[in-house]
């Protein structure tokens, strides 16, 4: 096939792009850099089935009309976002047009060529789990960041376009993920953070009382279910989930991380408003249509994840998303 992959520089997108290639799939990328780099896609640089790499950002109307009218797309993944969440309530504007507008932009392309489209959601759009057997895609949604909000207006005009066009789209809701290639500052995920600053000898430092608790997903499993998501037919307009169905508090995993090598500070909370105090997912319908079921266990994941920041800090490479 020939598929689209935006955000295909990013931390979850070039693993996307990884499995595409590896399954011989030829693959565009288009990418604004501004939270990513090229970089990141050295590994596939001499793979004949990697078409381009195009510096481009969504909202630019002209350009994305220009790339659909010169290719012909089977198949896009829309993983293209503004991600953070303190960033959303400093500036809501932006996120609303990376996330929103531009998703809108993408999806009349995708309309007017009949291009399905897997679109990238995240767990944050959710209310706390509760009780044991998780969040399911029914579960009732809380927008409590301009992020969340953003992510939730741009499924709901995916999905419409399923409903009033009869285009294939999927919603994907991966909860927390991480793994090698995520940053490790301020944008990245706890995981990377946390495995930094134990590398560097610095604390850990965890924002309130470390008892919020989260569903942890291994970057290579979560981009194997963003990637059979749109190759199965089954899930054509519907939300589905991914998550191990196991949660871990924040105060347990930095003591995993640190093992007992650099202190462990609790500070005050940056955005408590938007604090999701418990995410556990139920991931049966992905399993049911999918046969999808994650395979890394935290322990695994974490020692993967420390080999590349470790690797990475010896070669005093910047860390990208």
């Amino acid at each position: 096939m020939n598929i689209l992959v935006t955000g295909g520089t990013g931390f979850i997108g070039r693993w996307v792009v990884g499995r595409l290639l590896k399954d011989g799939q030829k693959v565009w990328v288009i990418d604004n850099l501004a939270n990513s780099s090229l970089d990141n896609l050295n590994e596939y640089a001499g793979d004949e089935n990697l078409q381009r790499v195009k510096i481009m950002d969504l909202k630019n109307r002209a350009s994305l009309q220009e790339l659909f009218r010169e290719n012909a797309f089977d198949l896009c993944y829309h993983l293209a976002a503004s991600i953070n969440v303190q960033d959303s309530i400093d500036d809501p504007e932006t996120t609303f047009n990376n996330d929103t507008m531009a998703t809108f932009y993408l999806l009349e392309e995708c309309r007017k060529q009949k291009v399905k489209m897997v679109f990238m959601s995240t767990c944050m759009v959710y209310a706390r789990a509760n009780d044991e057997q998780g969040i399911d895609e029914l579960s009732p949604i809380k927008p409590a960041s301009p992020y969340a909000g953003a992510k939730i207006a741009a499924e709901n005009m995916v999905l419409s376009y399923f409903f009033a066009y009869g285009l294939p789209v999927v919603v994907v809701r991966p909860f927390n993920t991480y793994g090698p290639f995520q940053k490790t500052g301020g944008e990245g995920g706890v995981v990377a953070i946390f495995i930094h600053n134990k590398l560097k000898g610095e604390p850990l430092n965890i924002y309130g009382d470390g008892t919020q608790s989260r569903d942890l997903l291994y970057v290579e499993d979560c981009a194997d279910f963003v990637v059979e998501a749109g190759y199965s037919d089954q899930l054509n307009g519907e939300i589905v989930n991914a998550g191990t169905g196991k949660d871990i508090t924040i105060n347990r995993l930095a003591e995993l991380i640190s093992d007992g090598q650099v202190p462990i500070h609790h500070i005050p909370h940056i955005h408590p408003q938007s604090e999701i105090q418990k995410l556990l997912c139920n991931f049966q319908m992905a399993e049911r249509k999918l046969s999808w079921t994650p395979k890394v266990p935290i322990e695994e994941g974490i020692k993967q994840t420390e080999q590349w920041i470790q690797s990475a800090l010896h070669r005093k490479e910047p860390f990208q998303s």
